[in-house]
């Protein structure tokens, strides 16, 4: 089967490339002050003009009101914006409408009901994104390698397209898409030697094992 894969919070042209040549789908930069991964807007727009068509840029937003990301969408040009916050589907359906590229709404996920919300963003967003919900008070809603059960996932009539993340890495993405059926995987963390520090052998690694699936 086909499985597109997303390397998320790259912030450096090593990191960008490795994930271009390696056959990446999308290659996602994070807004987000608190995160290891952070880009400045100019820093954003400058890697995103390195990407060929066939990759996408997704814009990773946490907490961002509307004139911010108003000036990042002018910036970076994105095919999606990947939201992390508490958005309500009203506000996701309101982002696609004012700036035409996809929505993509993360679910932080630990048990099974914490699926039920995803239901009501049939029609507001593009694309759910599954993530390992982190624990209370934690600085982050995602990128800390954590991954929740996926066994949470059989049987769960998506509403949307989706994409796994949460603690995937070289190792284990085999294994992640066999158990849920996922076509899209998105890794952060999980191809880095430091947090923030993105690997090009790991992202090489990643991208070709989920090349063989």
């Amino acid at each position: 089967m086909l499985v597109q894969a997303k390397i998320c919070g790259v912030s450096t042209p090593e990191a960008l490339d490795a994930a271009v040549t390696g056959g990446a789908s999308h290659v996602g930069f994070v807004h987000f002050a608190a995160s290891p991964r952070h880009l400045a807007s100019d820093r954003m727009a400058a890697l995103a003009r390195r990407l060929p068509d066939r990759v996408g840029a997704v814009l990773v937003l946490v907490d961002a009101n509307d004139g911010l990301v108003d000036e990042l969408v002018r910036a970076v040009r994105p095919r999606a914006l990947q939201l992390h916050s508490a958005e309500t589907p009203a506000h996701a359906a309101a982002l696609r409408a004012r700036h035409g590229v996809e929505v993509w709404k993360a679910l932080p996920v630990r048990t099974r009901a914490d699926l039920a919300s995803a239901l009501a963003f049939r029609g507001a967003a593009d694309r759910l994104v599954y993530d390992a919900k982190p624990p209370a008070g934690a600085a982050l809603p995602g990128g800390m390698g954590l991954r929740f059960d996926w066994a949470l996932l059989e049987g769960f009539a998506h509403p949307l397209p989706w994409a796994l993340s949460g603690g995937l890495d070289p190792g284990n993405i085999a294994d992640a898409v066999g158990r849920t059926g996922a076509r899209l995987v998105d890794v952060s963390s999980g191809v880095e030697s430091a947090p923030g520090v993105k690997d090009v052998d790991k992202i090489a690694r990643f991208l070709q094992s989920v090349a063989r699936l």
